[in-house]
């Protein structure tokens, strides 16, 4: 096994700020794909000067997490396939610790690093070994693929614009009795915060807060049924409805278009309408 065996997926928005950081950590003989859900021509154009293995594609539309991945994987020819955050930079080795995993472990799935994020960077994960175990769920920031293992599955559910799609993807791989595993001896630094640049926060927290709602309620139906969902998410339907009014009353417009879009994004999930809230920015 070689880097050649590996190529290093990116979705992106808006994230000039961060993913330059991302692809100098990334060695020159790692192909690197990068979906790029905005019409920032003139980013795409500074990378692919400055980073001969990397090939930038412009998405029409804002695609999301889910369906930027997928087409993101969809032009893989690799066996394997790291999906990263662009607020994200990997440690020295870290590819070449994937593949040595790989070749320990080949009948896995899913090979998630050990997570060490900015706002943490005082806490470390105390384990009693360094070698890899079994997990139900990965975090979706850094997920290190086994192509052919995705073959009766496909990958994400590309319903999810963001969130919950890492937890349903390991579901179905659960199902399946393939194997996920976290390699605490692996690596990778996550920004733990945006992603994107910083001009934009407030609309993308918007964004983030109907997405959450959509999702979450999406996904509990998915898997436990209408009912159950609708119990679950009752109580987060309720609290964003009264937060909406009062914030409405005391003229808050901040607080309450964050709590307005709560609002509608589950009841746009529990209509079972799609998930069409994209961020206004132009």
């Amino acid at each position: 096994m070689n880097l050649q065996d590996i190529t290093v997926v990116i979705t992106s928005f808006k994230s000039e700020g961060k993913i330059l950081t991302l692809l100098d950590s990334i060695s020159r003989n790692v192909k690197v794909i990068i979906i790029e859900n905005s019409n920032d021509k003139k980013l795409t154009k500074r990378i692919e000067s400055e980073h001969p293995n990397v090939m930038c594609y412009l998405s029409k539309d804002n695609l999301g997490y889910a369906k930027g991945n997928n087409l993101g994987l969809s032009k893989v020819k690799s066996k394997y396939a790291l999906i990263i955050n662009p607020d994200s930079k990997l440690e020295r080795n870290a590819l070449d610790n994937f593949l040595k995993s790989a070749e320990k472990y080949p009948n896995f799935s899913i090979i998630s690093p050990l997570i060490q994020e900015k706002q943490d960077k005082n806490k470390y994960v105390n384990l009693k070994n360094n070698n890899l175990f079994e997990v139900e769920n990965v975090k979706g920031f850094a997920m290190f693929l086994n192509l052919e293992q995705f073959k009766d599955i496909g990958f994400f559910d590309d319903n999810f614009f963001i969130y919950f799609e890492e937890m349903d993807l390991c579901r179905r791989l659960r199902n399946k009795n393939k194997k996920i595993y976290l390699d605490p001896t692996i690596t990778i630094f996550h920004d733990g915060g945006s992603s994107h640049d910083k001009s934009i926060n407030f609309e993308m927290e918007i964004s983030r807060n109907w997405h959450w709602m959509w999702s979450s309620f999406y996904y509990y139906k998915k898997y436990d049924g209408y009912p159950f969902a609708f119990l679950k998410m009752f109580g987060k339907l309720l609290s964003a409805a009264i937060k909406t009014f009062v914030y409405f009353l005391t003229f808050n417009s901040q607080k309450r278009k964050i709590y307005s879009s709560r609002l509608s994004g589950i009841l746009n999930s529990i209509l079972m309408k799609k998930s069409w809230y994209r961020p206004k920015i132009h």
